[in-house]
């Protein structure tokens, strides 16, 4: 495929680096100066000028992370191993063999290492166990669960969890979401049919029901009565050890958010309605990847504040890292969809046929969409990390983006699920 060069995220945060010892040591708004950009401009370094930065400084600062003291615990690398770790070999492990697959040709992506395989192996035996615990699937599935690698998944995508308890945060959470799409709504169960008052009813194991004593216990004993149900209990009470309240009722609200998209992928397959390209791609900014990359500092084991969380700026980073990651999953899945019963909407099968031209050519303008979705999110990361230099705005945008590009790698190398089309 066509090298995509390098990355925006790779090379323009120099020109934030030096307001970050300045700015970023208060926890609202403004304490980090962050409501008014142009106050926050860097001063001019003494001495002979600069030779010119290389585009979009502030991604690079990202990726490499704050430096100078007082800053090692900001870094992605692991510097301990908790009692909660496999203890380390004596000998470094033989590096791992790179996975299978191969990327979409010209789909704008990044590389990742391959994931550390002692992590990847002891998240993959931990969430076996809580499957177990919570009773989440019946023996025939266990193949399509082993299959999902959710364990690579989740260490790809969370580089600098600090600890396996940190990961195992994301990866119940992962779990837990793709029971409720598989069981309410796709293929082991599911049907739009009723969709609304299950996942209401599913919705009150994040966001619980406050109700009369004589009802309550009622409300307790149906958290358990299914497996989406029991998932999403269990996997929300291990998020509330690790989380705190605000980033607690993030989450929350961005899994409404979702369960709104469900509903409206859902009532456009009972009544047959194929939505405009636009229509899709809105309905795809709410069911989407986005619960997982905005809970990316809970399993870094730090904070962005909420009025940070909050701000414009930061929602649309958030909001274009789901719209691109979602997109990932259309073009990877996009065989494995077709060749499952009934019609299933994505965004080559909906160019297909809203603009009609040939299925190639709708799925190669779709890797368009997901280029141009990529590169607004690195552009509107970069201004960002300018306009508000503070240490946990640039881990956090480090963060999404570890997250995006681990999502990729994830679909690129999940043989199990995903073949790509025969378009080249």
């Amino acid at each position: 495929m066509p090298d995509p060069g390098p990355s925006p995220l790779q090379s323009s945060l120099p020109a934030a680096a030096a307001a970050f010892g300045t700015y970023g040591h208060g926890r609202g708004v403004e304490a980090v100066g962050c409501v008014r950009p142009e106050q926050l401009a860097v001063p001019a370094p003494a001495g002979p000028p600069a030779p010119a930065a290389a585009p979009n400084p502030a991604l690079e600062r990202i990726l490499r992370g704050p430096g100078g003291l007082g800053t090692a615990g900001l870094h992605p690398a692991r510097t301990e191993v908790r009692p909660s770790e496999p203890s380390t070999p004596s000998a470094p492990p033989a590096p791992a063999e790179p996975a299978a697959g191969r990327p979409i040709p010209g789909l704008y992506h990044h590389p990742v290492p391959e994931p550390d395989p002692v992590r990847v192996e002891e998240v993959s035996r931990r969430i076996k166990a809580w499957a177990d615990e919570v009773d989440l699937y019946p023996p025939e599935w266990e193949d399509q669960f082993d299959g999902f690698s959710v364990g690579r998944y989740m260490v790809a995508c969370h580089p600098d969890a600090p600890t396996l308890d940190h990961l195992m945060l994301a990866t119940r959470l992962m779990v837990a979401e793709n029971v409720v799409d598989d069981c309410y709504c796709e293929d082991h169960g599911g049907s739009p049919v009723g969709l609304g008052g299950r996942l209401l009813l599913a919705h009150t194991a994040l966001d619980p029901l406050h109700t009369t004593a004589e009802y309550q216990p009622q409300w307790s004993q149906s958290l358990h009565s299914d497996a989406p149900r029991r998932a999403y209990r269990s996997a929300m009470e291990h998020l509330l050890q690790g989380a705190s309240p605000s980033q607690a009722d993030r989450f929350r609200h961005d899994m409404a958010r979702l369960h709104m998209g469900y509903l409206a992928e859902a009532a456009w397959a009972e009544t047959g309605y194929v939505p405009q390209v636009w229509e899709y791609l809105a309905m795809r900014q709410f069911n989407n990847f986005r619960p997982c990359p905005t809970i990316t500092d809970t399993v870094g084991g730090y904070e962005l504040p909420a009025d940070l969380h909050a701000q414009p700026a930061m929602q649309r980073v958030i909001a274009l890292a789901g719209n691109a990651t979602t997109i990932v999953n259309d073009l990877y899945s996009y065989t494995k969809e077709l060749a499952s019963p009934g019609r299933h909407l994505n965004l080559p099968v909906v160019i297909a046929e809203r603009e009609g031209v040939s299925v190639k050519e709708a799925y190669l303008k779709a890797v368009e969409v997901h280029n141009d979705l990529m590169h607004a999110f690195e552009a509107a990361a970069a201004d960002l990390a300018i306009a508000c230099p503070a240490p946990n705005v640039a881990r956090f945008l480090r963060g999404v983006a570890a997250w995006v590009d681990g999502n990729h790698y994830w679909h690129m190398t999940n043989t199990y699920r995903y073949s790509l089309p025969d378009f080249w």
